[in-house]
């Protein structure tokens, strides 16, 4: 079914780069008005100038840092003293890291946890109100392929997106009686700047996809008649997920730990 986003609007965090401007073109390409957050203000001013000139729509950008404590809250509350009410939330802001957990820094382990489980936890139930009451938008999240299986030598990163995948199939089960649209979305390696930050292409386990391919498989799932709580992004790695799952929890483990060379 094709929808349009016209009269409704996204918060999307992370659009300064990678799958966040993704999904902020192709939520404007639809007609919907835009909120762009991420700490590189330069990067969604230019964004915002592009998409107002292509598309029409309205770009909001705020420079936050959503790994501070509290940061959803108070992102809503500017919003809501801005006049401006979202209908979609977008959760794509995150980051992980490559090496044995003995040897990761604490203090980049606990700005992972912040901005991979509180902000996400945090922004969800500072907006689901707003979200399920107008019940036009979505609720979607960035998990992973890596939720689905521990990841040695990316084990606090894997769990992070765990957390996110088994609190958003549960909201989703919770507001199954309003029109929300609950969505997690679980993309394998993908051509961003993700893995400039992790600092190894190690991580880069499987098809290498492209942001475009992933925000589409977003994108298509939320257009369904009925939306499923979560979709793992290209065949394979849909293969895999569902493999992890069959397969003996120790045998799961010892494969991710030889893909991921831990």
């Amino acid at each position: 079914m094709s929808m349009t986003y016209r009269g409704t609007v996204a918060l999307i965090t992370g659009a300064s780069a990678g799958l966040g401007i993704e999904f902020a073109r192709q939520w404007a390409e639809r007609g919907a008005d835009v909120v762009l957050v991420a700490r590189r203000l330069d990067r969604l001013e230019e964004l915002a100038r592009d998409l107002e000139k292509r598309h029409g729509i309205r770009a909001t950008p705020i420079a936050a840092d959503l790994a501070l404590p509290g940061a959803g809250a108070a992102l809503h509350a500017e919003l809501e003293a801005r006049g401006i009410r979202i209908q979609t939330l977008i959760n794509n802001a995150g980051f992980g890291s490559h090496g044995p957990f003995l040897e990761q820094d604490p203090a980049q382990i606990d700005r992972m946890i912040q901005l991979n489980v509180a902000a996400v936890a945090g922004l969800t139930r500072a907006f689901l109100p707003d979200l399920a009451a107008d019940g036009r938008g979505a609720l979607v999240t960035l998990a992973s392929t890596a939720a689905y299986q521990p990841t040695p030598a990316m084990a606090a990163y894997g769990a992070t997106k765990a957390f996110v995948l088994s609190l958003t199939e549960a909201i989703a089960f919770e507001t199954r009686a309003s029109s929300l649209r609950v969505l997690a979305v679980s993309p394998g390696p993908t051509s961003t700047e993700f893995f400039d930050v992790v600092g190894s292409r190690d991580a880069a386990v499987g098809r290498m996809s492209t942001p475009g391919q992933v925000v589409s498989t977003a994108r298509r799932a939320l257009e369904r008649g009925t939306t499923p709580p979560s979709v793992v992004a290209g065949i394979g790695n849909r293969l895999s997920a569902l493999a992890s799952g069959i397969a003996p929890r120790r045998l799961a483990l010892a494969v991710a730990g030889r893909a991921l060379k831990a």
